[in-house]
């Protein structure tokens, strides 16, 4: 065999070798590389008390405070525009505070759809995955 077919040899056994290891089934970029999974609704830095409250919403209730499944009319604007309805609020509890406190949810759809929280009483909002 020539010397310049030997190359080509070469860098074709390497092309074929390398064409089958990267493809074993995943999302076709490195060996063991998967799309990562959603994020836990525990790993996203949630008090405890919002756990409490995303069982209540995910269950339908009881609710323990009566402002909570009412509508939330986004008059602040830092949600998606929807149609009035859309959006429901719930407290989350803060412990020690003399009232409601400044912790949300805020959920959009009916069942919940979407899911954003905020902790500061709607001046910021975040959304939160929530598996369902």
């Amino acid at each position: 065999m020539a010397k310049g077919s030997r190359w080509i040899a070469v860098v074709f056994a390497l092309a074929f070798a390398a064409l089958h290891y990267f493809s074993n089934g995943t999302d076709g970029g490195w060996p063991g590389a998967e799309i990562p999974p959603p994020p836990s609704v525990y790993d996203q830095g949630l008090p405890p008390e919002a756990f409490e409250t995303l069982e209540l919403i995910l269950n339908g209730g009881p609710f323990p405070y009566r402002q909570d499944n009412t509508v939330f009319q986004n008059r602040e604007g830092l949600l998606p525009q929807r149609p009035l309805g859309y959006y429901r609020e719930y407290t989350v509890r803060t412990p020690g505070a003399p009232n409601r406190g400044a912790r949300r949810f805020v959920t959009g759809g009916n069942p919940p759809e979407v899911f954003y929280y905020t902790e500061d009483h709607y001046r910021s909002f975040r959304e939160i995955q929530v598996p369902r």
